[in-house]
């Protein structure tokens, strides 16, 4: 990460932007919006205390002090917070992503570098936007993707939407997968997750047909020998992320499901959606099979069944029972 011990920033960012990335094990592009979060309100402050006339992009926080960010108090958040509703036009989120940013940095500075003694994120009172259902494909949508990649005649874009669909992983699970993580023995592989938390993935026998298929070709590519990542480009290298997001809208556009705002990380929710809707999974599964810290964050899949709530109120056999007596008492 480029940020790290940038000479543009105050020593103290430079540490926690170290601690977040040796001790809490965050993902590079957390802490790159955590870092332009914190950059920002840095900025606003200084600002607000020197007045140098500049757009906030144009400070210079380089020679910010410890006792500066002794004097911030919950009030210059909350009037950071509304001049990103007012002046830049932050939607809910993207406003509840900077305050969360805010507490990690405040709560880094009082309990890990004590730095400050009194956190002034501690009484901050801010709403929690309303999370939004994720999107996904439907069973018949799912299908149509799957004969689409398959037609194409690439037994390794076939075999990595499959993955996608069947196991619920990441891009960059799907993308950091070596030869060497998968038991066929067992029908699982092994993957790395977030923060560097391996997990294993079990396999069904869709799975083991498209890996074996596409391990065929890649086995028989003398060029790509040396190379242990499953997944290869043209160049024989590990596949890029961008080049998996690319073969996913690819297959998407060829299937006419382009344009519903699907992408690498929506066939993630896809996936889990179909197990909880068809497969009798139940959250706390869901939690282990998608590696997800906290089982509020698996728990929105639970409300994805609206529509068969729907269904089942409609087929109780007593739905089209109506009063025939028409008297108005």
């Amino acid at each position: 990460m480029n940020n790290l011990n940038s000479p543009d920033n105050p020593e103290f960012l430079n540490d926690y932007l170290v601690h977040m990335k040796i001790v809490k094990l965050l993902a590079q592009r957390t802490i790159e919006e955590y870092y332009t979060d914190i950059r920002l309100f840095l900025r606003f402050v200084y600002e607000n205390e020197h007045s140098t006339g500049k757009p906030l992009e144009e400070i210079d926080i380089r020679d910010m002090t410890t006792n500066e960010l002794r004097k911030i108090t919950v009030s210059d958040i909350y009037n950071f917070i509304f001049y990103t509703s007012d002046e830049r036009k932050n939607k809910d989120r993207a406003r509840y992503r900077k305050i969360s940013s805010l507490r990690s940095f405040f709560k880094y500075l009082e309990k890990v570098a004590h730095i400050i003694e009194n956190n002034p994120t501690k009484d901050l009172d801010v709403p929690v936007p309303k999370a939004s259902l994720p999107k996904f494909l439907s069973l018949n949508e799912s299908l149509r993707l799957l004969e689409t990649a398959d037609s194409a005649d690439s037994k390794r874009d076939y075999c990595i939407i499959t993955l996608f669909l069947n196991c619920g992983m990441r891009l960059s699970e799907l993308v950091g997968i070596n030869i060497k993580d998968i038991d066929f023995y067992e029908n699982r592989l092994k993957v790395l997750g977030k923060r560097s938390k391996e997990r294993m993935v079990y396999l069904n026998s869709a799975c083991i047909d498209a890996l074996n298929k596409y391990l065929v070709i890649r086995k028989n590519n003398p060029k790509a020998a040396d190379e242990p990542a499953l997944f290869i480009s043209n160049q024989n290298r590990r596949i890029s992320k961008r080049r998996v997001q690319q073969i996913v809208e690819e297959t998407l556009q060829k299937a006419n499901l382009d344009g519903k705002g699907i992408t690498t990380h929506k066939l993630r929710h896809t996936a889990a959606t179909l197990m909880y809707q068809y497969g009798d999974a139940d959250v706390l599964t869901l939690k282990e099979l998608l590696g997800h810290a906290s089982i509020s964050t698996t728990e929105i899949y639970t409300h994805l069944n609206d529509e068969n709530v729907r269904n089942a109120i409609e087929s109780n056999p007593l739905s089209k029972v109506t009063s025939q007596n028409d008297d108005d008492k």
